[in-house]
């Protein structure tokens, strides 16, 4: 049985949120007295429009094409025959959803409330989510993908001298990608920053160039998903066969890999996860050529098991265990590390990311690396609509990840083999703005899946994106 969730992770920081916003509403000017010096009711002023609360809105929609090559493997897990199609003698790892569809991915709002230069918070509610959504038929479709609220300086800006912030709420991983070129994600990104932590961020600003970061948060539930765009069903109510004998579901597992899930509450049954990095950047992103190198590091006690949304399949030690005694991954005690390295640097409209991670999961390792590099070009104004460029920026990507997990031993009857096998990814796209707020993104995911026995299999995907901004 599931446990009765807490309040959502979101709660305080709204209450925090709405109450700076009564403070900023409820002030009334005070009144001058006539012999006060005028510099001073100037200063006052200034005061005031500092002090201001300005709100923001937005709103992100994504259209896609997608066209996914088919492929299946045999699970070496001898399921029940009631578990199986009609006429099936084995179970198969397949491709999510193979063929051409045309699909919406992402609704989705934003809002931002900013009081000054120490005080800002954030909201990023999706209400289509599809490609985050796992499993991809049962999961919610109404997330709060981030709300968090941050006092002190602006963390994403080089200050000028020593500087301090705190975020508390659900956000980004501070390691993460926050520039990504393509709507896809590499095979490192999927697999240990893609979803956004709930609790605590702080850091500190050494200087310009110096800064480090820590965070102590609910810690994101391990499970498993395809990496390509279609997250995948497993343990979805469709294919219960006690409701539904002998299912024939419409999206099938795909090839998941291990992955930091989405946090779908602060009740995960382990510990707090706590994370820090040290960074040395030099230059200025928003000023020419820059160069970032931040190392860090996580680490976690696993939970017996983690209740997802969704699925009958626990997260956590639940997952690497099998589904019955003697069907395990080589699993040894609860310890769950990675400690990593990014490097990222640009100047005009080239940028590069690359991303190293080594990780120990319940005594078993994983290691993986990706690279993306982009080049933005400005066109030359040639057409106008509504007073607006049409086509001013064109931006080809090109991504390769890979990732190498290290399971050996165990049960070989594990029913997702696929989360043992070394994986490759080159992803290659284009970028064309249409008008300001509106893109059309195309890539081709080059997929290498290499088999425990050295059989090399393919599942590559392509993807047409338009995205409209406002």
């Amino acid at each position: 049985m599931r446990r009765g969730r807490p309040a959502p992770l979101y709660a305080g920081p709204c209450a925090v949120l709405w109450l700076c916003a009564t403070a900023a509403s409820g002030q009334t000017a005070t009144p001058t007295a006539p012999n006060e010096a005028a510099p001073e009711a100037a200063v006052a002023g200034e005061t005031a429009e500092i002090r201001a609360l300005e709100v923001d809105f937005g709103l992100e929609a994504k259209v896609h094409f997608r066209d996914s090559e088919r492929l299946a493997n045999p699970s070496p897990f001898p399921f029940p025959p009631e578990f199986l199609p009609p006429g099936q003698t084995r179970a198969f790892q397949e491709t999510v959803d193979e063929g051409r569809h045309f699909e919406i991915s992402t609704l989705t709002l934003l809002a931002d409330a900013v009081w000054g230069e120490n005080l800002a918070a954030h909201a990023k509610v999706d209400f289509i989510d599809l490609y985050d959504r796992n499993p991809t038929s049962s999961d919610r479709e109404i997330d709060v993908d981030e709300l968090w609220i941050r006092f002190g300086s602006d963390p994403a800006r080089a200050p000028g001298a020593f500087a301090l912030y705190a975020r508390l709420g659900k956000f980004a991983h501070f390691e993460r990608q926050d520039d990504r070129h393509l709507e896809s994600y590499g095979l490192v990104s999927t697999a240990f920053n893609r979803f956004e932590d709930a609790g605590l961020e702080v850091g500190a600003d050494l200087g310009r160039h110096l800064y480090l970061r820590a965070s102590l948060t609910a810690g994101n539930p391990l499970f498993f998903r395809d990496p390509n765009a279609l997250a995948g069903d497993n343990g979805t109510p469709a294919k219960d066969p006690v409701a539904h004998p002998n299912p024939e579901p419409e999206l099938q597992t795909g090839f998941p890999i291990l992955y930091d899930a989405e946090v779908e509450d602060l009740d995960t049954d382990g510990e707090l996860e706590t994370g820090g990095g040290i960074g040395l950047r030099l230059g200025d992103p928003e000023g020419g050529g820059y160069f970032d190198l931040l190392a860090w590091g996580y680490r976690r006690k696993l939970a017996q098991t983690v209740a997802l949304e969704g699925t009958s399949y626990g997260g956590d030690l639940d997952l690497l265990d099998g589904p019955f005694e003697g069907f395990s991954l080589p699993i040894a005690g609860d310890d769950k590390r990675e400690v990593g390295a990014n490097l990222r640097a640009g100047a005009g409209g080239f940028s590069f990311f690359g991303q190293y991670v080594a990780q120990e999961l319940a005594g078993m390792d994983r290691t993986g690396w990706e690279a993306e590099v982009a080049w933005r070009f400005e066109l030359p104004l040639a057409w106008a609509v509504g007073g607006r460029q049409l086509f001013p920026s064109l931006q080809p990507a090109a991504r390769y990840s890979r990732l190498e997990p290290e399971f050996a031993g165990g049960s070989p009857q594990y029913p997702a083999p696929s989360v043992r096998w070394e994986w490759t990814k080159l992803d290659l796209g284009v970028r064309l703005a249409i008008v300001s707020g509106v893109d059309l993104t195309i890539e081709y995911a080059d997929n290498v899946l290499t088999r425990a026995d050295g059989r090399e299999l393919s599942e590559d995907e392509l993807l047409a994106t338009l995205r409209f901004r406002m």
